[in-house]
C-alpha cells in the first residue's frame, strides 16, 4: 500500500494532519486522551473533533483549545518531559524526531545551539498535542508500514505575528525545516505551513515526488483547517492498493577484455558488495575483432559514485558509460519463511513472494537454502527444488 500526502491545495499543520488521520479511520476518541493526558505536562488542552464541509469537501476538523500554558523551555528540559510520558517507545522515539527537526532549525535560525533554544508557539501544549496525537494515529494506522509520499506544500504569504515579532511567510523555520522538500507560495495571504505540520511530513515521508505516481485510489481522508478561504482548506491523504511500482535506477556500462574469467568473478562479488542491485557479464565481440564482456551494473542513485570507483579501480578501465534516472516497474515483494519436512528433517525454506494489485504472480524458494538442504540431505538439487514447490 502506498499512502500520498497531498498539501498542494492548502498546506499542513499538525491538527490538520491528524483531522485526515481520523477521516481513514484512526480512533477519535484515543486520539483526543492520549493528546490530552500527554499535554498535561506542559499546560492543559481540550481536543475536539467534528466533521466539517470546506467549500463542497466533507472533512474531519481536529480542534485543539490551549486551556494553559507552561512558561517555554529549552530542549533538553523539554525532551526530558517527552520522555517521562506513558506512551509506547516507538511513538516518543519519533516524536522526539520530530521535536529534533523544529528545534534545529529554530537555532539555526536564531544563531544559538539546539541546547540552549527555547521553544515557544511549536513547545506550547496545543503543539506538543498537535505532535503526539499525528505520530499516535500514524503508528495506529500502521502507516509505519506502508510507503509514505509527501507532494509539494503550498505555503501561503503575506506576513504572521509570532513571539519573535512580525515575519515573512513561510516562516524562517518552515523554510529551514522543509530543506529537501517541494514548496510553493501562495495561493492565499495567510500562513498555510506551520513547523510542527512540516516536520511531521518530512519525518514520516519516504519519499517527495512532484506529482502522484502511478496509483490505485482506494480511501481518501480530508483534515480541515481552521481557516475559511476561498478554496477548500484541507489536507488530503490518499490510501492506495498496491501497483507495480515505479524505481528509479542507473545503468552502468562498460567494456572490459583484459580480465580472467576469476577476476571478473571477483568482480562481479565485489559489485554487489558495494550496492549494485544486479550485474551482468555479457560475451561480445569489440573492434578488431577481439572477444570480450560487457559488464553491466544496476544500480541506485545512491550507490551509483561506489559502484563507479570499484569499477575503475578494479578493471583499470578508461572509461564508464553511465545512463542515469533510467525507470523499471518493481513489483511489491515480500519474503516468508516456511519449514518443510525431507527425510524426516526438518528445514527452513525462506521463499520470496512477487505482487501486482494483490495478486500472487511468482513465488521462488532462495537459492542457498535449496543449496544447504541439498548438501545436508545428500538429494540433487533439482530434486530438492521440486519437493518444496
Amino acid at each position: 500500500m502506498t499512502i500520498i500526502i497531498d498539501p498542494q491545495g492548502s498546506g499542513i499543520s499538525g491538527n490538520m494532519l491528524i483531522g485526515a488521520f481520523v477521516d481513514l479511520g484512526a480512533d477519535a476518541n484515543k486520539l483526543k486522551d492520549i493528546m490530552e493526558k500527554s499535554a498535561e505536562e506542559f499546560g492543559k488542552v481540550e481536543v475536539k473533533f467534528e466533521k466539517i464541509v470546506k467549500h463542497g469537501i466533507d472533512s474531519t476538523y481536529c480542534h485543539v483549545e490551549m486551556l494553559e500554558n507552561e512558561d517555554p523551555l529549552n530542549y533538553p528540559d523539554f525532551i526530558e518531559k517527552i520522555n517521562n510520558l506513558e506512551l509506547d517507545e516507538k511513538i516518543k522515539e519519533t516524536s522526539i524526531k520530530v521535536f529534533e527537526r523544529i528545534a534545529k532549525a529554530e537555532s539555526k535560525v536564531h544563531g544559538k545551539t539546539i541546547e540552549t533554544v527555547h521553544f515557544h508557539e511549536v513547545g506550547a501544549s496545543d503543539a506538543v498535542a498537535d505532535v503526539i496525537g499525528s505520530i499516535y494515529a500514524y503508528y495506529s494506522l500502521n502507516l509505519d508500514n506502508q510507503k509514505v509520499i509527501g507532494l509539494p506544500i503550498a505555503v501561503g504569504g503575506g506576513r504572521v505575528k509570532t513571539a519573535h515579532g512580525i515575519i515573512p511567510v513561510p516562516a524562517p523555520a518552515v523554510v529551514e525545516i522543509l530543506n529537501g522538500a517541494k514548496m510553493i507560495g501562495g495561493p492565499v495571504d495567510s500562513e498555510l505551513a506551520t513547523p510542527t505540520g512540516a516536520a511531521i511530513y518530512m519525518e514520516i515521508c519516504d519519499e517527495i515526488k512532484e506529482f502522484i505516481p502511478l496509483i490505485k485510489p482506494k480511501k481518501v481522508g480530508y483534515g480541515a483547517g481552521k481557516k475559511d478561504f476561498e478554496h477548500p482548506n484541507v489536507l488530503r491523504i490518499i490510501e492506495s492498493s498496491d501497483m507495480t511500482e515505479s524505481e528509479g535506477i542507473d545503468v552502468i556500462e562498460t567494456n572490459i577484455d583484459h580480465l580472467t574469467g576469476e577476476e571478473i568473478g571477483y568482480l562481479f562479488d565485489k559489485l554487489l558488495d558495494v550496492g549494485a542491485r544486479d550485474v551482468s557479464i555479457t560475451p561480445i565481440i569489440m573492434k578488431k575483432n577481439r572477444q570480450g564482456s560487457l559488464l553491466k551494473v544496476i544500480s541506485r542513485k545512491e550507490n551509483r559514485e561506489n559502484i563507479i570507483e570499484t569499477i575503475f579501480k578494479e578493471t583499470g578501465s578508461l572509461g564508464i558509460r553511465i545512463a542515469p534516472n533510467i525507470h523499471r516497474g518493481v513489483a511489491k515483494r515480500e519474503f516468508i519463511k516456511k519449514t518443510v519436512c525431507i527425510n524426516d528433517n526438518e528445514y527452513d525454506v525462506t521463499f520470496k513472494i512477487g505482487y501486482v494489485n494483490g495478486e500472487i504472480i511468482s513465488k521462488r524458494p532462495e537459492y542457498e537454502d535449496l543449496k544447504r538442504i541439498a548438501e545436508d540431505s545428500g538429494l540433487p538439487l533439482k530434486e530438492i527444488k521440486e519437493l518444496i514447490r
